[in-house]
C-alpha cells in the first residue's frame, strides 16, 4: 500500500464517526444551520467515498465500499427517526448521488494516475 492510499485509509475512519455522529445528532451543529441540509448529505458522502476508493486504489472492493456508504446511510437515515429528526428519503438520494459521484471521481483520478502514458516521458519519432 503507497503512502497515499494509507492516508486516505486513516482519514476516511474518523471521517465515517463524523458523518454518523453528524446525522444522528439532535440537531444540525450551530455553525451549519443555514446550508441546504441535502448539500451537505451530498458533500459528507462524496467525500467519504472519494477517500475510500483512493484508499482502496479503484479495485473492486472499492465498489463494495461505496455499496457499503449507500447502506450506512440508509440505516443512519431510520436511526435517525430515534433521535428526534427526521428520517427523509430526500437525503438518502442525496447520499447515494454523492457516494456515486465521489466514487467516481476516485475512480478516475486513480486512473489517471495508473495511466503509463501520463507517466512515461514523450518521445518524439523521427
Amino acid at each position: 500500500m503507497k503512502a497515499g492510499q494509507v492516508v486516505a485509509l486513516y482519514l476516511s475512519w474518523p471521517a465515517v464517526v463524523l458523518v454518523a455522529w453528524g446525522e444522528l445528532t439532535p440537531r444540525d451543529p450551530q455553525a451549519l444551520a443555514h446550508v441546504w441540509d441535502k448539500l451537505l448529505h451530498f458533500c459528507a458522502y462524496f467525500g467519504l467515498a472519494c477517500l475510500v476508493t483512493l484508499a482502496l486504489n479503484a479495485r473492486r472492493p472499492a465498489l463494495w465500499s461505496v455499496l457499503g456508504l449507500m447502506t450506512l446511510g440508509a440505516l443512519l437515515e431510520i436511526l435517525q427517526g430515534f433521535t428526534g429528526r427526521d428520517p427523509s428519503i430526500f437525503d438518502e438520494l442525496a447520499n447515494i448521488l454523492g457516494a456515486t459521484t465521489g466514487g467516481g471521481l476516485g475512480w478516475l483520478i486513480v486512473a489517471v494516475l495508473h495511466s503509463k502514458t501520463l507517466l512515461a516521458p514523450s518521445v518524439e519519432r523521427e
